[in-house]
């Protein structure tokens, strides 16, 4: 039997406060929207391919699962993109993105002064700056290998800063 998850009273009083500036259209990434918040550790946020050149994503919305951690923003979320993921090389077809502000320990670079509006810019920029649809390297292997695993139980190397 699951066990059920109790978030401390940091991580809820810092998840509502988050939840609210979603609900604020001003507050908000421009080209993101909430989609879901049911129950309220688990959010489903919608992004608008990036309006700039090279328009690799014209017209194409990405959803993005975030399942926040009982020690948020301690720990961070678990953020993923729900398949179909866009075509990237930092992001698998099963959707786990190798950024690293999304993951802490060895080389993450999580911190908690960061926020999930700050790492839907970031994901923007990120496929907003993509030059090629291309998957990573490995990416069926590392699918496989990862099947029904968190992202954020992978050993990810942080090496391309260019895309």
């Amino acid at each position: 039997m699951a066990s059920k998850r109790t978030p401390t009273q940091i991580a809820m009083r810092r998840i509502q406060s988050e939840l609210t500036d979603w609900l604020l259209d001003d507050r908000r990434p421009e080209g993101c929207r909430l989609e879901s918040f049911e129950p309220l550790l688990n959010w489903v946020i919608v992004i608008e391919a990036p309006k700039t050149p090279p328009y690799l994503y014209r017209g194409q919305n990405f959803r993005l699962a975030i399942n926040f951690s009982d020690r948020y923003p301690l720990d961070p979320p678990e953020v993923l993109f729900v398949p179909p993921s866009p075509v990237h090389p930092h992001i698998y077809s099963n959707g786990h993105i190798c950024l690293d502000i999304l993951y802490d320990g060895r080389n993450g670079g999580w911190s908690p002064a960061l926020t999930i509006n700050k790492l839907c810019l970031s994901l923007m920029s990120m496929l907003a700056s993509n030059t090629e649809l291309k998957r990573p390297p490995g990416d069926m292997e590392y699918c496989h290998r990862s099947h029904g695993r968190s992202p954020k139980e992978t050993r990810w190397e942080f090496e391309d800063d260019k895309v």
